[in-house]
C-alpha cells in the first residue's frame, strides 16, 4: 500500500486547547498537578469536551472534503498535543462524538509538536499555548495562538468565513517597521514609492495560497453544477488605507494570491467590521487590535516580526 501524500493538501495542526475548550482541565493541572490532572482526564473520558475558539474553522474547513472523492481529500487536520497519548483520549474521543475528520494525531508528554510541521507540509498550527506559538513562529514556522469565544457553529450554515490583516500577517513587517519608527506620513511615502514592488512574505502567505487552491476547485465545481452555493469566502481587514492600499492589492496580484473582499480602514476599529463580518477566524500580529476583536470573534494573535519581540 502506497504512503498517504500530504504534498497537495491544506494540512492543518491543532493543539486540543485550540479546537475544545479545555478551561477545567487545566484549571485542575495548575491548581493540583499532573497526576490529578490525569485522574481527572480519566474520569472524564467519556464526556466530551465543549466547542474551542477553532472548533467551528475545523469543522467548515473539513467539510469542504465533500468536493473531492473521499480517497483524496482536499484538507488533512492533524492534532498536535502537548498531552501523552493516555490523557489524549479524550480529545479523539470528543473528536469522534461530533463527528470531525481528524483520525492522526501526535502526542507529546509534556512537549511542543510543533517541530514536525515540515515533516508533515503543514500550512498552519494553531494553539492556545502562548510559549509553543512564539517559539514556532520565531523558527519560520507559520502558527498562531487563539483568543476569544468560540463561534456560534450553526450546522445548517455551510459558508466558511476567513480575515486576515496584512502586514506581519500575509506580508513581512518590513513596511510596519517604518511606520513605528518614523510614523504614518513616511510610512505612506514609503509604500507609495514602492507600490509597484511586491512585499516580501509574511507568515500565513502560503496558507492563504492553499485556501486560494480550494477556492479554486470550488469555481470548477460551479462550472459543473450551477446549483452549487461557494462556501469559502476570504476577506482582507488592515489599517491600511489611500494611497498604502495599492501595494498590498499588487503584492497579492503578484503572488498569484485573492481575496474576495478587501478592507482599508485607516485606524478605523477592527472590531467595527468584524461584528458586521462574522468570519469564522480572523488573524492579526497585533494584541492591541485583537482586543476589540476577540471579545466576539473567534481571533488569532500571529507574533511575528518586530512588534512582537
Amino acid at each position: 500500500m502506497p504512503p498517504y501524500e500530504l504534498a497537495n493538501r491544506l494540512v492543518i495542526g491543532i493543539a486540543s486547547s485550540a479546537l475544545f475548550d479545555l478551561a477545567e482541565a487545566d484549571d485542575v493541572f495548575r491548581s493540583e498537578g499532573e497526576d490529578a490532572y490525569r485522574a481527572y482526564q480519566e474520569a472524564h473520558l467519556d464526556s466530551t469536551l465543549e466547542k474551542g475558539v477553532a472548533f467551528s474553522f475545523i469543522r467548515r474547513l473539513l467539510s469542504l472534503n465533500d468536493l473531492n472523492p473521499a480517497n483524496d481529500p482536499l484538507v488533512e487536520v492533524m492534532v498536535l498535543s502537548r498531552n501523552d497519548p493516555d490523557t489524549g483520549l479524550r480529545v479523539m474521543r470528543s473528536i469522534a462524538a461530533y463527528k470531525l475528520e481528524i483520525s492522526r494525531a501526535i502526542f507529546m508528554q509534556g512537549r511542543s509538536p510543533y517541530h514536525f510541521m515540515p515533516a508533515l507540509n503543514m500550512s498552519l498550527f494553531l494553539s492556545a499555548n502562548e510559549d509553543d506559538v512564539r517559539e514556532a513562529v520565531a523558527q519560520g514556522l507559520p502558527a498562531g495562538r487563539v483568543l476569544g469565544p468560540a463561534a456560534a457553529d450553526d450546522t445548517t450554515d455551510r459558508d466558511l468565513r476567513i480575515a486576515f490583516d496584512f502586514d506581519g500577517v500575509l506580508a513581512d513587517d518590513s513596511s510596519e517597521q517604518i511606520y513605528q519608527s518614523d510614523g504614518i506620513e513616511r510610512f505612506r511615502s514609503h509604500e507609495t514609492v514602492n507600490a509597484a514592488t511586491p512585499h516580501d512574505s509574511g507568515p500565513l502567505r502560503g496558507f492563504l495560497a492553499s485556501i486560494n487552491r480550494i477556492q479554486h476547485r470550488e469555481r470548477e465545481q460551479l462550472a459543473k453544477d450551477e446549483t452549487y452555493k461557494i462556501r469559502v469566502h476570504v476577506s482582507l481587514v488592515t489599517a491600511r488605507n489611500a494611497p498604502a492600499h495599492e501595494r498590498a492589492v499588487r503584492s497579492l496580484k503578484e503572488w498569484g494570491l485573492m481575496v474576495n473582499d478587501a478592507f482599508f480602514l485607516g485606524g478605523i476599529e477592527k472590531s467595527a467590521i468584524m461584528s458586521v463580518l462574522k468570519p469564522h477566524i480572523f488573524f492579526d500580529d497585533q494584541v492591541g487590535h485583537l482586543a476589540g476583536t476577540s471579545g466576539s470573534t473567534p481571533s488569532v494573535h500571529v507574533p511575528f516580526g518586530k512588534i512582537n519581540e
